[in-house]
């Protein structure tokens, strides 16, 4: 299955996610920007349900951007890949680095997306987390650690795409678990996509405001 872009990819997990979640007054999704935020934003529009931005920000491997050796969420959360870290041979220093540098990026988001506005309430909801794809899936469980601070009844995790094993692999981790489709070889989740072209902080922000 190959997705025209982000949109329709949103479109089509909103019909999977319809007989389940739909029109419950519990339900939340959160997307993850930058990339999940317009598939979250009709996900959101399929169940009638509010939509909100949770930010989660992956630890690239140096050299390596696109292979993620952890991410960091909201709240102070932070989730490495003790095995890419391994087999890299990425020294204690850089990981700090790249850690520094991502959260000094994910408050600017935070402030830029949100402003005054306040976050919405997790707790006792079920809560259906969108991201554009799976590929490692280090981004989605930071952002499932942060969530559960917070206490929701459930967290969802609801991707068009995603790599087999990973996805089986958050069958553990969350409660329920979407996932349109799970190619092989996954390649990246970005070869599934027609139109994959970077989410921009300006598309962003004309979802939220609406």
């Amino acid at each position: 299955m190959i997705f025209r872009n982000r949109r329709t990819a949103g479109i089509d997990l909103g019909l999977a996610l319809s007989p389940s979640y739909a029109n419950r007054r519990d339900v939340l999704v959160l997307g993850l920007p930058r990339g999940g935020v317009p598939v979250a934003y009709e996900v959101a529009k399929a169940l009638g349900c509010p939509f909100d931005v949770f930010v989660v920000r992956k630890l690239g491997t140096p050299g390596r951007e696109e292979l993620a050796m952890g991410a960091i969420a909201s709240g102070g959360l932070r989730v490495l890949s003790a095995d890419v870290i391994e087999f890299y041979r990425i020294p204690a220093g850089t990981v700090d680095a790249v850690i520094e540098r991502e959260q000094r990026e994910l408050a600017r988001r935070e402030n830029l997306y949100r402003g005054n506005r306040p976050p919405a309430i997790v707790t006792g909801r079920t809560v259906v987390l969108v991201d554009d794809g799976l590929a490692t899936g280090s981004t989605m469980k930071a952002a499932i650690g942060g969530l559960r601070q917070l206490h929701p009844a459930k967290v969802v995790v609801a991707v068009p795409t995603g790599a087999a094993e990973v996805c089986a692999e958050f069958r553990e981790i969350a409660d329920d678990v979407v996932c349109l489709a799970t190619p092989e070889p996954f390649i990246s989740v970005g070869a599934w996509y027609e139109d994959f072209r970077q989410t921009t902080d300006e598309e962003v922000l004309s979802l939220t405001a609406t």
